[in-house]
């Protein structure tokens, strides 16, 4: 398949409630219930590519409640090829700071509760291979476009999920760091894994919002907006310039690590 035929689609997350303008949206219907909300169209240049609001369009749904088998199997019958999922993800790390923008490349699921797979019981099941839950030609589409839009970017590092919707005591971030764990969030999975399932590559692109528990100098609450808003900025830049040139975005790049 040519990048021009590739069908993209964007999950957005807290910090993108107006992202898709005034559009009224199309109301999908699944074999698993009904998605967020209603999934719009963007345009980039001459290219449409659907967005879905993850907590719905007022922002009411939390991470533990989201529908995601629907939202996954919603973008599935819209022949979606690709998904970028934008999230906001909390520092553990002193390299990474609330403003900047995270592309992972590993995650640890410590969700429960959560219906994490299409299959129910009802009919064959596929053992998918998770080795490496994020597609690398995503991924280096991504650090590449944001190589050409100069923003600074953090490339890999592992996403901790977490089950929501409060944050983590100190302690708690103390044993995700153990566990090797630069980055808090609460939503990429089951989505990468229902990604995987219904044959849709699936990479993140993390806002970092704040400090994680312990690791800041101020209350978390006090970095979110300001952090939010910056790194939404952050992340606009790179979409534009990911899908102004998706044929660049197929090639391999190289790491580039941030050494501060």
């Amino acid at each position: 398949m040519s990048a021009t035929d590739t069908q993209y689609a964007i999950i957005a997350g807290s910090g993108f409630r107006d992202f898709g303008g005034d559009a009224a949206g199309t109301l999908v219907d699944t074999a698993f219930g009904s998605p967020s909300g209603p999934i719009r169209e963007l345009r980039y240049a001459d290219r449409t590519v659907f967005l879905l609001p993850r907590h719905g369009d007022d922002l009411s749904i939390p991470p533990h409640a989201i529908n995601y088998r629907a939202n996954m199997k919603a973008l599935e019958q819209l022949d979606v090829d690709v998904v970028i999922a934008i999230n906001t993800v909390g520092a553990i790390e002193t390299r990474g700071h609330p403003g900047e923008i995270a592309v992972p490349d590993q995650l640890i699921d410590y969700t429960s509760g959560r219906e994490h797979s299409i299959y129910d019981g009802k009919g064959d099941i596929d053992h998918i291979d998770f080795t490496n839950p994020f597609a690398n030609h995503v991924r280096n589409g991504l650090l590449r476009a944001a190589q050409s839009a100069d923003v600074h970017v953090h490339d890999g590092g592992v996403y901790a999920v977490t089950q929501g919707p409060r944050l983590e005591t100190a302690a708690e971030v103390d044993r995700l760091e153990r566990d090797g764990a630069a980055y808090i969030g609460m939503t990429a999975m089951p989505e990468a894994a229902l990604a995987r399932e219904l044959g849709m590559d699936y990479a993140c692109l993390s806002l970092i919002v704040n400090y994680a528990a312990g690791r800041g100098e101020k209350p978390i609450h006090d970095d979110l907006e300001a952090g939010t808003m910056t790194a939404k900025m952050q992340a606009m830049k790179i979409l534009r310039v990911y899908f102004g040139a998706t044929e660049a975005c197929r090639n391999p790049v190289g790491r580039y690590w941030d050494s501060s």
